[in-house]
């Protein structure tokens, strides 16, 4: 016992500043902040050092060892100023892995979608994700009302040091989500000075604005800094850009735009009747995508922060903290109505002696070209962090980790219900008049147009974490290292939805739901030829092997691990592996107590089988629809091999190459209920019952709440329902992918200056689906996914110029069951960057500018609304910023 006395007083000793560490907790997370920039020379430089003994990257928990077997993809400080990007979503829609690429990502002002969710491999679209979110190496909490996902968009780009992506399964280390990876925004370190960063952008019919401020000071022993950005673009509706469009006539394409409009159209024994002319044959038509948001209206403020401190003897403290807020206002197309209208209705005018026909029309006239529906998002959070130096090599982590997010969306719509049965109003006052619609009563109007639908969420995450890490024992090939992990997680939603008049919803549901779940960790890196013992053929070969569980208390447990290796024959090619399990928990908004969770009653059957009765139609349909208590973790298999080459004789170049393999299955998701497959598919045979008893229709719906009738019972007293669908969120099929992700990077310096290129992208070679679980798997790359996604850059820095031009490709891909069309094309947009430092005018200030599609590129033609796919663009962007620090 004696051999340990030392280290146990050094560690007692240290244990003992818990206890300041937990007084500085009050400090630190007040002057809440983030990640540290070291400054040069003096204390600062000795900081940097004892820094540089606690580096940890993502896809591992041991200081100082990169992820073994795996592909790591990262955007330095550099990049990011280069993209120009005005958010965390802009900056991942340049990476070629995740789902966005290539696109510009757009948050909803509904309550169902609105945050932008990174998908890498684009594997899942359930209500958590697939893809795991990191700040500093540790979650964030939610967001959403219907949906549990991380918002990327509360972390600013001028905040971010780097962006590390792990594109490989990495549940034995993380736990839930991380099935396509893990994406780390990692912030900035150390910082001492000012500085202030302001750009203003500019494409036709749209605008931006980006300024963000940071201040820090360092004093060698601690360091702290705060930042705040702000961030605010116009919308961009649909008539401001020629390929959104309902109208494809003119690209060879079908006409899809609606007969709604305003002025409406009559329809009268088939045959239409424009509302201004009252001609046979006449037909108003209207594209809904005109005054549709193809970009919402945004406006954003973060502010973000950190604050480290070293507490003597091996003790270290720091905390980091942020809050961001986010408003957005989302244009969609007016309301409309179809109806009958009959000679009840004073303002009834007939075609010839008719005594009812029907309207289609739209409120245009008096509520405007747009419904405008707004949302609110706010979250913020803090993470505590105390490192104690247990012995000249072992460190015990102890961190916590808080946030809480509220969420709020009111979208614009009308009553259909008041509207539709107005169309038969029998009083000038309850009378709807479809064919001057501002002619009717100024207070039914008022009625009909004060209506949304509402959604509140408050969704709150609590963490505690203990890492202890450090060597266990040597062997020829260096130190064996070990990382030991306890973690405690806790996370609840508290949601509501309505629809109604404003302030006043009628049809409030809330939901309440939590878990907690409690895990434990390990990991081991050993490395069994280094340089002490490696011989010809053998220049370096490392392993690694992590497992974890996790004990959920809704979902039960599940075990995961992951083994790695690095091969290097010489010293400049390396050669990896890694193979591993991962899954993802149902989220809480998924799970059966969920807000959206109902029996719907629809009163009539749009969905029948073939040949059955016309009067089948005016029978019910049962709807199960919501989450689902007995939804299981979607899982995955993963594993990879690739090189990484560093070729001694070319200095600055790096080559690299993965073969990624994932079988994704348990996929959450929707049977097609609104489908006539679902009936001959034998695969859904278990999502619907057709002429459904009471009894099971009781039994089935358990005790949900029934929307649409007074009651189950009620309903069958006086009808007999068609079908009974489980649209609940359900286990379906699965997703078999492969391919290969491939990276050539080069930088040398030059007698003017410095050169770069870099080509990153991914190459699927297969990728196959399956619908529900035991059908038949179908090939995607030979409908609606294309191969290849790519980015391209050529850079310099000359002098106080430095500039960039990059190559953004999305491959074309086959489509089927499209009319007039089997192909979609290619989508390629060129980015340019420039950058002048002012030096001889004024010391610490350059001047950018960004101009993203260069060439004005539209987006690839698609035969259906709104008219385009395989990626987006705001057209040609250009925008202009000034940098200063002092």
């Amino acid at each position: 016992m004696s051999s340990f006395d030392p280290i146990w007083r050094r560690t007692s000793s240290r244990l003992r500043r818990l206890a300041l560490g937990v007084s500085v907790l009050a400090i630190g997370t007040a002057t809440a902040a983030q990640a540290q920039e070291v400054s040069p020379g003096g204390s600062a430089a000795g900081a940097q050092n004892v820094l540089l003994e606690e580096i940890i990257v993502t896809g591992t928990m041991i200081r100082n060892v990169g992820p073994i077997g795996t592909n790591a993809i990262a955007m330095q400080r550099e990049d990011v100023v280069a993209s120009g990007a005005a958010s965390a979503n802009d900056l991942l829609a340049q990476i070629p892995q995740v789902g966005n690429f290539g696109t510009v990502p757009r948050a909803q002002g509904n309550y169902g979608l609105p945050i932008v969710r990174p998908n890498i491999r684009n594997l899942a679209a359930s209500g958590g994700a697939s893809t795991l979110v990191l700040l500093n190496g540790n979650r964030l909490v939610g967001a959403g009302i219907l949906q549990t996902s991380v918002d990327p968009s509360i972390i600013p780009p001028d905040a971010i040091e780097r962006v590390e992506v792990i594109p490989d399964g990495g549940s034995s280390i993380y736990g839930s989500d991380a099935i396509g990876g893990v994406i780390n925004f990692i912030t900035r370190d150390r910082y001492d000075g000012v500085s202030a960063n302001v750009r203003y952008g500019r494409a036709a019919d749209f605008k931006s604005t980006e300024a963000s401020l940071i201040g820090g000071r360092d004093w060698g022993s601690g360091a702290a800094w705060l930042s705040y950005s702000f961030a605010w673009h116009d919308n961009l509706l649909g008539i401001d850009r020629d390929h959104a469009t309902a109208d494809l006539t003119g690209r060879g394409g079908s006409d899809f735009r609606g007969t709604a409009c305003s002025p409406g159209n009559i329809l009268l024994g088939g045959i239409p009747f424009a509302m201004q002319t009252r001609l046979p044959g006449t037909l108003n038509q209207c594209d809904q995508t005109d005054y549709a948001d193809l970009y919402p209206k945004e406006e954003r403020h973060s502010v973000f922060g950190r604050l480290v401190q070293d507490l003597g003897e091996g003790v270290t403290f720091n905390a980091t903290g942020y809050w961001s807020a986010r408003d957005t206002v989302t244009r969609t197309a007016q309301s409309s109505l179809s109806g009958t209208v009959s000679a009840l209705n004073p303002y009834f005018r007939p075609i010839g002696t008719e005594v009812q026909h029907d309207v289609a029309i739209a409120f245009d006239e008096v509520f405007g070209r747009s419904n405008v529906s707004d949302g609110y998002f706010e979250s913020y959070g803090v993470t505590p962090e105390l490192h104690v130096e247990l012995s000249d090599t072992w460190q015990l982590r102890l961190i916590g980790n808080l946030g809480r997010s509220y969420n709020e969306t009111n979208e614009d719509l009308i009553d259909t219900t008041l509207a539709t049965g107005a169309l038969n109003g029998t009083t000038a006052a309850t009378a709807l008049n479809p064919y001057n619609i501002g002619a009717s009563d100024a207070g039914l109007l008022a009625r009909i147009n004060d209506y949304w639908n509402v959604g509140r969420a408050t969704q709150q995450l609590a963490e505690f974490r203990a890492v202890v890490d450090g060597p266990i024992f040597s062997i020829p090939g260096g130190d064996v290292r070990a990382a030991a992990v306890v973690e405690y997680h806790y996370e609840d939603i508290d949601s509501s939805i309505g629809s109604g008049p404003a302030g006043a919803p009628t049809s409030l549901q809330r939901a309440k739901a939590d878990r907690n779940v409690k895990s434990i960790f390990g990991e081991l890196h050993v490395p069994l030829v280094g340089a002490a013992n490696r011989v010809a053929g053998i220049y370096g070969l490392e392993l690694s092997g992590s497992v974890r569980h996790d004990d959920y208390n809704d979902v039960g447990g599940t075990t995961n691990s992951k083994i790695a290796m690095n091969y290097r024959p010489v010293s400049d090619l390396t050669l990896r592996a890694n193979y591993g399990t991962s899954f993802h928990a149902p989220s809480l908004a998924d799970m059966g107590n969920s807000v959206d969770s109902r029996v719907q009653v629809v009163l009539f059957s749009p969905n029948r089988l073939p040949g059955s009765p016309f009067t089948d139609l005016l029978r019910p349909t049962i709807v199960l629809a919501g989450g689902n208590p007995d939804l299981r973790p979607e899982t995955a298999d993963t594993w990879s091999l690739g090189f990484d080459f560093t070729p001694d004789a070319i200095d600055g170049l790096r080559l690299s190459a993965t073969y990624f393999n994932v079988k994704f299955k348990d996929a959450i998701g929707l049977a097609p209920v609104l489908e006539p497959q679902i009936y001959s598919d034998p695969n859904f045979a278990g999502y619907f019952v057709l002429n459904p008893t009471l009894e099971q229709a009781m039994a089935l719906a358990g005790s949900m709440r029934v929307d649409g009738v007074p009651s189950l019972p009620a309903l069958y007293a006086f009808s007999s329902p068609y079908v009974l669908f489980d649209a609940r969120r359900n286990n379906l099929g699965a997703i078999h992918t492969d391919g290969i992700d491939f990276e050539v990077d080069y930088r040398h310096r030059m007698d003017f200056g410095i050169i770069s290129a870099r080509v990153s992208g991914t190459y699927t070679l297969n990728r196959k689906t399956q619908a529900v679980q035991g059908g038949a798997f179908s090939d995607n790359l030979k409908n609606g996914t294309g191969r290849l996604a790519l980015v391209a850059s050529l850079g310099a820095n000359v002098d106080n110029w430095s500039g960039r031009i990059s190559w953004n490709h999305r491959d074309s891909y086959p489509i089927l069951g499209v009319p007039s069309q089997d192909r979609v094309g290619a989508f390629n947009t060129i980015d340019l960057f420039a950058s002048y430092n002012l030096a001889s005018l004024a010391e610490g200030t350059s001047i950018t500018l960004n101009v993203d599609n260069l060439f004005d590129k539209d987006p690839p033609f698609y035969n259906a609304v709104p008219g385009y796919t395989n990626g987006s663009t705001l057209g040609r962007l250009v925008s202009v910023g000034l940098r200063t620090s002092f």
